[in-house]
Order: C-alpha cells, then structure tokens, then sequence
C-alpha cells in the first residue's frame, strides 16, 4: 500500500510517500495510525495530533478511525485544510 504525506506531516517525517506492508493485525485506519506511531520517533511526534490529523482512503476522505483498509491501494495523512 502506498502512504502519501502533506504539508507539516511530510516536513516532519522527511518523507512524500512510501510503499508499506503493514502487518496482519493492521485491519482499520486506527490500527494503521497505531502501528505508524510504533515505527520511528518521527511517526510518533506526528502522531502526537492524531485527533486532528485527516486521512483518505484511496482518494475518499474518512471520519471513523475503524474504516477497513483492507484491499487499500492508498493512504494518505494530511492536517485540517484551512480557507482564508
């Protein structure tokens, strides 16, 4: 599956994207947050703002930390947008 990283996430972490084989246990968006937190001080940092970090799942934003990624071709985290 393939993470895609926007503005102050992907500052933080150094990276635009990457390809990951997340673990079997790693079923929902949730436990993917939880495992990327396990992986390095930087995930962990940025996990840090969980609450308000976004996530779509293969182009299609979602709400609920339980959202399935299985069959997921896409992962992207990325801040509250803001308008001006």
């Amino acid at each position: 599956m393939k993470l895609v990283y926007f503005s102050w996430i992907r500052e933080k972490l150094g990276l635009a994207e990457e390809e990951v084989t997340p673990p079997e246990h790693v079923g929902t968006v949730g436990e993917l947050l939880d495992w990327l937190g396990s992986r390095s001080e930087a995930f962990e940092a940025v996990l840090e703002h969980d609450k308000v970090i976004r996530v779509a799942v293969d182009r299609v934003h979602v709400h609920d930390r339980a959202t399935p990624i299985d069959g997921a071709q896409e992962i992207a985290l990325f801040p509250p947008m803001t308008g001006g």
